[in-house]
């Protein structure tokens, strides 16, 4: 299990206190980036990735919920992204192969990802080209909402299809991830939590690692 947390969450006046917890404890960093178009919320650009790839060498976990996502994906590759993840909803379905090939030609890893009203079957002729899957577990665009249960569903049926089609893509799900679901969300088939506020409110080292204890529940 891999966790990954959302800076948007983080507090920017204890940058590097945190950032150096973030180093010690987890394996990725996740950057929401929202144009305040695909999404009514406006997050960061490049310059914010840049500041953390200065100072850590965490895997760069990019989500883009943006209305031109091959624009962005170029900015966000070029500030040192490690992963470029980026909705379905956002790109018309026959450009989707272009967009992955572009993103795997920067030297990233590819992406999709899935409000939670669009269904799993729509990704199917993308799974065998893409390095992971989002699912949506809340509505994109803030933080602090509630789990969506039927996103255990979805993860379970992403993680059949990846059995039966012999495919390697992780299954990654953000929104309303804590010590409680985790365990569950692990045992459906989840390889990547991004959680945002359950980690940075309060003592991140102990709620970082209430995170891994649950995967062993």
């Amino acid at each position: 299990m891999i966790i990954a947390p959302s800076v948007l969450s983080l507090d920017y006046t204890r940058f590097n206190e945190q950032v150096d917890i973030l180093n010690k404890r987890v394996e990725w960093i996740h950057f929401d980036v929202m144009d305040g178009h695909f999404v009514p919320n406006l997050t960061f650009g490049p310059d914010i990735l840049k500041a953390f790839r200065r100072s850590s060498d965490l895997f760069m976990d990019v989500h883009l919920m943006v209305t031109d996502p091959s624009f962005f994906a170029d900015v966000f590759m070029k500030a040192g992204a490690d992963q470029i993840t980026f909705h379905y909803e956002a790109v018309e379905e026959d450009k989707i192969p272009e967009l992955i090939d572009k993103i795997h030609a920067g030297g990233c890893k590819a992406g999709i990802s899935i409000k939670p009203k669009t269904e799993v079957k729509v990704l199917e002729p993308f799974l065998k080209d893409v390095d992971l899957v989002l699912v949506m577990s809340v509505e994109p665009g803030f933080g602090g909402q509630s789990f969506i249960e039927n996103s255990y569903n979805k993860i379970r049926e992403l993680d059949k299809l990846r059995k039966e089609k012999d495919l390697a893509y992780k299954i990654q799900v953000d929104g309303g991830v804590n010590s409680a679901n985790a365990g569950k969300l692990v045992a459906s088939g989840v390889d990547v939590l991004v959680a945002g506020s359950f980690v940075f409110k309060g003592d991140m080292e102990a709620n970082i690692q209430s995170l891994y204890d649950a995967e062993k529940k």
